[in-house]
């Protein structure tokens, strides 16, 4: 398994709650939803190898 970057992150307690309450109803960790909100991002952007921007066709 390849091993993860860690890195403080400072979040407004308004913000962590919502996203805490929000992981709890996907059945993630907190950390493990923000992961994934981050990667969807990403993807969404074109900004991972293979990744379209939303929008665009290939081709």
């Amino acid at each position: 398994m390849a091993t993860k970057k860690s890195f403080p992150l400072r979040i407004d307690p308004n913000l962590y709650e919502a996203l805490e309450k929000w992981a709890a109803d996907e059945f993630r960790s907190v950390n493990g939803h923000i992961e994934y909100l981050l990667r969807e991002a990403v993807k969404r952007a074109g900004r991972l190898p293979g990744a379209t921007k939303r929008g665009q066709e290939d081709g």
